[in-house]
């Protein structure tokens, strides 16, 4: 069965798109914000609040849930929505990214990787069947192909290199899945080079996935090459499937990728900065944890109906944060959800009414013209 998409609507003054990714836990209404859990739980947060703030699919990691518990242990508990309560859609990234970024070791070969773990130092191996097996085992509505996540800078003829790689580990990942509900997305890499980035969206393309990942940007390049690498390629990526950028969650960028076509985005940096005492505003980030907000007993956002906006002040969240009282966290990772969640909601609004560019105009100039620190 697996995924299917439907696109309902095309902005004529833009890339921006509205459509209905279909999977067997539910229907993700896009362009959509998914909000990551990492360990089989998004961070101070239970599946009852990300429920209530209007969540639709959440993320897991391939990486970490094999170290542990283990995916074999997620499988018998009847996968990953069963173990973790979670009814509606989940998306398994491959490891990929971990694997290059987290292992203290790594040694890749056209076989595949070897790595130690970043927790214990121990030994293993993945291939790109390995980490479809271990996405079958979870359970996930979509399983993403393992790929080589290039650092950024790279030169040109290394990640040439790494996209051959890559493109025969999407290849192999195709043809090892079977489940009977979930679906594999190709992910598109090619570093900062439009040339690579065009060559590994057609080659994808022609493998026929149910959907595409683009990977490798938000790795420290600058936003502008972020957007200036995406205009070269977009047009490369099938009209008729989803376009997922990977690891890509604050609100300007979101707003940006809606306009070059995008459909889904995923990021930790709601929850990590949440933690850190931050809060995401139509008008920059604010920070909480300073002085400035001691005695300041206005919500967060008075335009937020988060439940933190509706009962609690800046001046009594500062007081969590500088005390360490996990309901800061709780409290800002609640709101820093409910806010991207929302947002992307409110773009979908305007993709329908034909209004978005004009939204995405004014957004960005209030979001750039007064961020406050």
């Amino acid at each position: 069965m697996g995924i299917s998409f439907d696109l309902l609507k095309k902005s004529e003054k833009s890339w921006a798109r509205r459509g209905v990714v279909h999977t067997a836990h539910g229907d993700i209404a896009t362009p959509i914000f998914m909000p990551v859990g990492t360990q089989a739980t998004v961070k101070a947060m239970s599946p009852l609040e990300l429920e209530e703030i209007g969540a639709q699919i959440i993320l897991s990691n391939t990486y970490h849930l094999y170290l542990r518990p283990g995916d074999e242990l997620i499988k018998r508990a009847g996968g990953l929505h069963k173990f973790m309560n979670w009814q509606h859609p989940i998306l398994t990234d491959s490891g990929g990214f971990q694997v290059f970024s987290l292992s203290k070791l790594n040694k890749i070969t056209k076989e595949g990787v070897e790595f130690r773990s970043h927790i214990d130092g121990s030994k293993h191996f993945f291939t790109p069947e390995k980490s479809i097996q271990i996405q079958m085992n979870l359970g996930s509505d979509i399983a993403m192909a393992f790929d080589e996540c290039v650092p950024y800078p790279a030169d040109y003829e290394y990640t040439k290199k790494s996209l051959s790689i890559t493109s025969a580990w999407a290849e192999r990942c195709k043809a090892y899945h079977q489940h009977p509900y979930q679906s594999v997305f190709g992910i598109v890499q090619g570093g900062m080079y439009a040339d690579l980035r065009r060559e590994s969206a057609r080659q994808l393309a022609e493998m026929d996935f149910s959907g595409y990942g683009i990977g490798g940007l938000s790795v420290g390049e600058p936003k502008d090459i972020m957007y200036e690498v995406m205009d070269g390629f977009m047009e490369q990526m099938p009209e008729n499937k989803p376009r997922y950028l990977m690891g890509v969650g604050s609100p300007d960028c979101l707003i940006e990728g809606v306009l070059r076509g995008v459909d889904m985005f995923d990021c930790v940096l709601p929850t990590r900065i949440a933690r850190n005492g931050t809060a995401m505003t139509d008008f920059g980030n604010l920070t909480i944890r300073n002085a400035t907000f001691a005695e300041d007993f206005t919500p967060i956002d008075e335009n937020c109906s988060c439940y933190a906006c509706r009962n609690f002040s800046r001046a009594y969240i500062r007081h969590l944060v500088k005390t360490n009282e996990i309901l800061g966290a709780r409290l800002l990772s609640l709101h820093n959800l409910h806010y991207l969640v929302d947002l992307m909601q409110k773009v979908r609004t305007e993709i329908e009414q034909d209004s978005f560019e004009i939204f995405a105009k004014n957004y960005l100039e209030k979001y750039y013209s007064n961020t406050k620190n």
